[in-house]
């Protein structure tokens, strides 16, 4: 799990889990550029000096503040000039603007998308060309981590746009997997499960999901890092387009949506009666919160 010469760009790296993903790396032998704007969970102003800060504290790390969908291409570009090149890319970079959607906002809708995926996006779209003229000129292969979470699986209470952004973050590691599989460069999300800004936001609406946010403010940032270095090491080579979870020292891998059951309706007709046959294979309408409010393991 050793990354010796190896240069990864990390948004939102200046707090919580993409800090503590930049420290891991950095003690393992890599250079890092530390993205982040110092914004609010809620995407407000807050500390624009803080990516700064935290690269001050670091051997071998730079930092760029600027919202990621806005300075992408300057993040790669500074990656360059420092430290010669970009081996590894975490999209961890996300605001939440919670609301019930027959209450949405339209402008919290496209702050979240904005930060959350586009600026995914754009930073792939930024250092992904580098890392396949790398690979052909003989670099060993890199890695990409998307930062995604499990309200894009299971769903929440009013959280239509960062569910709807996560989900997209993991439809976008399978494409993006597919895309550089010739080059060797892969591409794998990690949801997480830890204290951090997010959890600390969450408004509990029922038992289950109180206890899940008290026991997650419980979980270090660390066991995230951990997966992560392994993730973007050789020790991962060959391992693409899988969507992993991390709680304490749990670690899993999610199952992903493939066909489990399957009914052929009449040609001319639709048997409403063949439908029950699909019921056993129903997906609980539960959230990510109730789900994993059992006890972690630390």
């Amino acid at each position: 799990m050793k990354l010796d010469g190896r240069v990864a760009i990390i948004s939102g790296g200046a707090q919580g889990i993409g800090l503590a993903i930049a420290k891991d790396f950095v003690d393992r032998g890599a250079s890092v550029v530390i993205v982040d704007s110092g914004v609010s969970i809620s995407g407000e102003p807050a500390r624009p000096d803080l990516a700064a800060e935290m690269a001050k504290g670091l051997l071998r790390a730079v930092a760029l503040s600027g919202d990621i969908a806005d300075v992408a291409q300057a993040a790669v570009s500074l990656a360059q000039e420092r430290f010669g090149g970009v081996d590894i890319v975490v999209n961890n970079a996300a605001i939440i603007r919670d609301g019930f959607i027959f209450k949405s906002d339209p402008t919290a809708w496209d702050a979240v998308l904005r930060t959350n995926l586009t600026g995914a996006q754009r930073l792939l779209a930024a250092s992904t060309p580098i890392m396949r003229e790398q690979t052909k000129s003989g670099r060993s292969p890199g890695s990409i981590i998307n930062i995604v979470s499990t309200a894009g699986i299971y769903g929440n209470f009013g959280q239509g746009a960062y569910g709807a952004a996560k989900a997209g973050l993991i439809g976008l590691t399978r494409v993006v997997a597919h895309d550089l599989a010739r080059s060797g460069i892969r591409c794998n999300a990690v949801a997480p499960f830890a204290a951090t800004r997010v959890t600390e936001s969450i408004k509990p609406a029922n038992e289950a999901q109180a206890a899940y946010r008290e026991k997650a403010l419980k979980i270090p940032a660390a066991y995230v890092a951990r997966l992560a270095s392994f993730l973007a090491s050789d020790a991962a080579a060959g391992v693409s387009g899988q969507l992993f979870g991390v709680r304490g020292r749990e670690v899993f891998v999610f199952s992903q949506p493939r066909p489990k059951q399957t009914v052929v309706q009449p040609k001319d007709a639709f048997d409403v009666a063949l439908m029950k046959r699909l019921e056993p294979d129903f997906a609980d309408l539960i959230t990510d919160l109730e789900a994993f409010s059992g006890d972690p393991i630390l």
